[in-house]
C-alpha cells in the first residue's frame, strides 16, 4: 500500500485549471479551500481537533513536527541518500497540499534499512522550526521501509532564487482536487542542498493518524524558490503547517 496514510487518491480532471494560473497577488481559488476527508488545517477540523480523528494525535508522545533548536551535535552517521530520476511522476492536488507520486526514484539507507522514495509533498509555512523561526516553505520526501516504518527528508524552503523543478510542478498541479502527469523528467536530487548536515529524530506522521513510524530527517541548509513561486503555493495552500510539537524525552540529533 503506497503511503495510504498521507496520500489520498483522487480522480484524474482534464482540462482543469493548474495551480500556476492562480494569481498570487490576490484573487483567483485557492486550491485547499474545502478539503475532504474529515481533517484541515483550520475551524472546527483544524488541529485542535484532529485528536477526535485520531487519538495519537492529541496523546502521542512523539508527535511531529518540533523545533530543532535543542539539537544535540553527534557523531551519527547522516543518511545515505540514494535519489535517482524518477521513471514516472504524477503531480496530485489532494486538497491538503501538492503532492508529486514517483516510481523508481531511489531512496534512502538508514542504519542499513532501505526505504524507497515514493513522494514529495510541500508545505507553507515551514513545519519545523529553528528557534521558533519558520521558513516560507519545507517539502517533505517520504520514503517506505521495511515493516510499514517511514523515512521523511525534509528541506526547508526560503525565498531567493528562482527553482526549475518547482516550475514544471507547479505548471502540472491541478487548482482543484486531481492529478495529472509530470511530463517533464522529475530528479529529486535537484532539491538537496550543497551541505549535507542535517537535524535527526524519531517521530510521526504531521497529518492525521499522525502514526508514529517516523525515522525524520530534516536538512539544516535550505535551498531557494523565488517569491512568486512561493507565493503561488502560499495562496493555494494559505496556511497547511501543522504547529510544533513538545520534544517531550527525545533528542533531535545534528550531524556534520
Amino acid at each position: 500500500m503506497r503511503v495510504a496514510v498521507i496520500a489520498i487518491a483522487a480522480l484524474t480532471l482534464t482540462g482543469c485549471a493548474r495551480i500556476s494560473s492562480l494569481n498570487p497577488w490576490g484573487g483567483g481559488e485557492h486550491g485547499g479551500a474545502g478539503a475532504p476527508h474529515g481533517w484541515s488545517y483550520e475551524g472546527a477540523t483544524g488541529p485542535a481537533h484532529w485528536g477526535e480523528l485520531s487519538s495519537a494525535c492529541a496523546a502521542g508522545r512523539e508527535q511531529s513536527p518540533v523545533d530543532l533548536a535543542s539539537s544535540v551535535a553527534a557523531a551519527a552517521r547522516a543518511p545515505d541518500i540514494r535519489w535517482q530520476a524518477a521513471h514516472s511522476a504524477e503531480v496530485l492536488n489532494n486538497g491538503h497540499t501538492i503532492q508529486v507520486s514517483l516510481e523508481r526514484a531511489g531512496g534512502v539507507v538508514i542504519e542499513g534499512e532501505t526505504y524507497e522514495l515514493a513522494q514529495v509533498h510541500f508545505h507553507h509555512l515551514s513545519e519545523h522550526t529553528v528557534d521558533g523561526r519558520a521558513f516560507p516553505m519545507e517539502a517533505h520526501f517520504v520514503h517506505e521501509g521495511p515493516d510499514g516504518r517511514l523515512a521523511v527528508i525534509g528541506v526547508f524552503i526560503e525565498d531567493g532564487e528562482r527553482h526549475a523543478a518547482l516550475d514544471a510542478i507547479w505548471e502540472a498541479a491541478p487548482s482543484t482536487f486531481g492529478e495529472a502527469a509530470l511530463e517533464e523528467r522529475f530528479d529529486p536530487r535537484a532539491f538537496l542542498p550543497e551541505r549535507t548536515a542535517s537535524y535527526r529524530y524519531r517521530g510521526s506522521l504531521t497529518t492525521p493518524p499522525c502514526s508514529e513510524v517516523v525515522d525524520w530527517t530534516v536538512m539544516a541548509t535550505p535551498i531557494q524558490a523565488s517569491a512568486q513561486q512561493i507565493a503561488i503555493f502560499a495562496h493555494a495552500f494559505p496556511g497547511n503547517a501543522r504547529p510544533v510539537q513538545p520534544i517531550g524525552r527525545r533528542f533531535v540529533l545534528r550531524t556534520p
